[in-house]
């Protein structure tokens, strides 16, 4: 058979659909049962169906996190407190670097720990006490990441202090490495909440007690106790600090008063003459 008869023929799958063959007819129909079928779920029989397979998955969960991912991520640290748990993944940790985590950080859920040693011998992450990373988040480490207590990273969040490649086209063209002056700390402090999938820039420092809104792109300096969001990440709110922190209170921005009407001078006079 020919390659042109061959694309004309059609397929068993698009004979069965689009015939009016009563045996196509009769397959489709055949294939709408299936789809809708279903079976009586009575509580006394599903209720124990249920408990008995949350009990096995959490079985299979604790033996994943406690036996595998725990002691793994563990053996990672360089330094490790007491009371750091993960989730059921083993965290993906690539190169070497000093990894130094604090009492009672949690990991929730896969993490992906990046060490990038061409711009420091030992490049340095350093996760606070009672801090909690979330899902899926990403941590690209170039010279140093540091992160305070009691912070929480939400889902998807990507903490990186090299952009990984040149600003020349012609050296990122050639795979050359960013340059090293691109390559700046990251320093998250005390008390501070990230919202998911927030891409936070090399050189940044988000003040303690600050808000990052989801989605948002930090570069620069966040204040403490105010809260950003956008892309560039913009001041839209402040916090109230505890009386102890009452130092770090943000600065209101001055607002101009707006003109009277009736007391405005006209401008239209003015644009009439030009």
């Amino acid at each position: 058979m020919s390659k042109e008869s061959q694309a004309t023929t059609p397929s068993m799958r698009h004979w069965v659909a689009l015939s009016p063959h009563p045996l196509a007819a009769a397959l489709r129909k055949a294939r709408r049962g299936l789809r809708g079928f279903t079976l009586p779920a009575p509580r006394v029989l599903v209720l124990p169906y249920l408990w008995l397979f949350l009990a096995g998955r959490g079985v299979i969960f604790f033996i994943r996190r406690a036996f595998i991912a725990e002691p793994l991520f563990k053996a990672y640290c360089t330094r490790v407190g007491k009371g750091v748990t993960t989730g059921i993944y083993v965290p993906w940790v690539q190169g070497k670097g000093e990894l130094i985590v604090h009492d009672h950080v949690r990991i929730s859920g896969k993490l992906s720990i990046n060490f990038a040693a061409r711009f420091s011998k030992r490049p340095r992450l350093e996760i606070g006490h009672h801090t909690d990373l979330a899902h899926d988040c990403r941590l690209v480490v170039g010279k140093e990441i540091r992160i305070g207590a009691h912070v929480e990273i939400a889902g998807g969040v990507t903490l990186r202090d090299s952009g990984g490649h040149p600003a020349d086209p012609a050296r990122r063209a050639a795979g050359a490495p960013p340059d090293e002056a691109d390559v700046k700390p990251i320093i998250v402090h005390d008390n501070v909440w990230i919202g998911s999938h927030v891409l936070v820039l090399p050189g940044s420092e988000i003040g303690e007690g600050s808000i990052v809104s989801a989605y948002s792109v930090v570069s620069g300096v966040v204040a403490p106790y105010t809260v950003v969001a956008g892309n560039p990440a913009r001041r839209i709110g402040t916090l109230t600090p505890p009386p102890e922190r009452a130092h770090l209170a943000p600065v209101a921005k001055a607002v101009a008063p707006k003109p009277d009407p009736v007391t405005a001078p006209s401008t239209d006079g003015a644009a009439a003459a030009g």
